[in-house]
């Protein structure tokens, strides 16, 4: 990485960011005297250290969001992984479809562990999980979820759909830095085509049209009240202030408004959502 391009491209997008350091020709010095008096792997703190100051902040918040998002693909790798290995998952395309999603999964938790040491902070450690939802006791309301297949399909569902809504809920605490948002975005994007693509594998096995590639209102897909709080919230149609229902006599009905858009999780919302998974 250039230090110096990446100034400047800064610059470019924040003209008074040297009024926040100091001089442009000071910056510049200090990163020269840096490179010289620093190996290339503690390069990022310099600059964390320079940015702390441009903008009075420094990367705790960004690392919270990176550890929380972690835990997530954490369960989400390894359900895919213990899926691939155990779950009478039908050969051919639903085999195929399941172990791709796992690849991806495993890929999201090497990603997130590698930034967050580069960013100075160690990775949380992956928790033991019990996939029945029942907190520990392996009992719980998916207590089958490994040995009957449309079981499995139903919570992978739900734990993608959580997740592509806890992505949107925390991608404004990483707006200040481009290529951390860019990377927690594409992930994003990645969770949203698992989801679509769970979703039509249910569709087909179940024969249940009602099944949508997106989500209606706060409907479960016909999971039931287990999973209803990954859901709640989802039927709004109002986005930015106005009402999409039948906005300007499109005939915008309010099924389809609420289709168009996901709308964002806290991370409190997901932590609870998620914690009768973790044992």
């Amino acid at each position: 990485m250039n230090f110096f391009d990446m100034i400047r491209n800064i610059e470019k997008v924040d003209p008074e960011i040297y009024e926040r350091m100091d001089t442009r020709r000071k910056t510049m010095q200090q990163f020269a005297r840096t490179g010289r008096a620093l190996a290339l792997t503690a390069l990022p703190l310099a600059l964390g250290s320079l940015f702390k100051k441009a903008y009075g902040r420094d990367t705790a918040s960004v690392v919270g969001v990176l550890q929380f998002a972690l835990t997530l693909e954490y369960l989400e790798a390894e359900f895919y992984t213990k899926g691939v290995a155990t779950a009478p998952i039908p050969a051919g395309p639903p085999l195929a479809a399941i172990t791709t999603i796992r690849d991806h999964e495993n890929a999201h938790v090497t990603l997130l562990k590698t930034v967050i040491t580069q960013l100075g902070s160690t990775p949380v450690a992956k928790p033991t999980f019990d996939f029945s939802a029942g907190n520990g006791s392996n009992n719980g309301p998916f207590k089958d979820v490994f040995t009957n297949y449309a079981l499995f399909l139903a919570v992978a569902q739900t734990f993608e759909d959580t997740g592509v809504r806890a992505y949107k809920g925390q991608a404004g605490e990483l707006m200040e830095n481009n290529d951390i948002l860019t990377a927690a975005l594409q992930i994003h994007s990645a969770e949203a085509r698992h989801a679509s693509h769970i979703r039509s594998m249910r569709r087909a096995l179940l024969n249940n049209t009602t099944i949508k590639p997106w989500i209606t209102g706060k409907d479960t897909g016909g999971i039931g009240a287990a999973v209803q709080a990954s859901y709640n919230g989802e039927d709004l149609t109002t986005q930015a202030g106005a009402n999409i229902v039948n906005i300007g006599n499109t005939g915008i009905s309010v099924a389809a408004a609420s289709e168009a858009f996901d709308e964002p999780l806290t991370k409190d919302a997901v932590l609870a959502i998620v914690d009768p998974f973790i044992a």
